[in-house]
């Protein structure tokens, strides 16, 4: 059965409500229930949309993890503000953050950098993430370089890469019900 959304549930702390919501999203098994739209525009206004992961949530906003050489990397320096947006279909819930958006602090991206799988953080290095590349083969070449580059020592964060946090001025939760 479907949940209500009222005021008096979400209490006075959106942040608070929305771990509840996730809770509540991880306890009825919903696969990646981490992954949330991420929408950004370009210097023209263009908006432009794709799926990232929430990696983190702490008292100041919401965090995830990219190169900062792509498409969307490149738009939060010109224009750092955008929205986010979780939806669960199996509970009908929707949660949509809108926000300025900041670089972590380069230990923070670390400390995550290292806590990822070792192919995850060769692919780090060896993605020229947003380019065009003329032959799949070269994502093999370079990954290949990469993981004989860094064979006998740990793995160190490419400078290209790192978090995010939106800080949000504006959450909506939305609960869908019948009719």
């Amino acid at each position: 059965m479907l949940q209500e959304l009222d005021e008096a549930s979400a209490g006075d702390d959106p942040l608070i409500f929305f771990k509840k919501w996730f809770s509540e999203a991880e306890a009825a098994a919903i696969t990646e229930i981490n992954a949330m739209t991420l929408a950004t525009a370009d210097t023209g206004g263009l908006p432009h949309a794709r799926i990232v992961l929430l990696k983190g949530l702490d008292q100041d906003g919401f965090v995830f993890y990219t190169n900062y050489d792509s498409a969307k990397g490149k738009e939060l320096v010109t224009n750092p503000f955008a929205c986010l947006v979780f939806f669960w279909k199996e509970l009908e819930r929707q949660v949509r953050i809108e926000g300025v958006v900041e670089k972590v602090k380069e230990e923070e991206s670390d400390i995550y950098f290292q806590s990822r799988p070792e192919g995850s953080r060769i692919g780090a290095w060896a993605s020229p993430q947003s380019r065009e590349i003329t032959h799949r083969n070269i994502l093999d070449i370079n990954y290949s370089k990469y993981q004989q580059e860094f064979s006998d020592i740990e793995i160190p964060r490419p400078p290209h890469w790192g978090g995010y946090r939106v800080l949000p001025n504006r959450i909506e939760f939305w609960q869908g019900r019948a009719s």
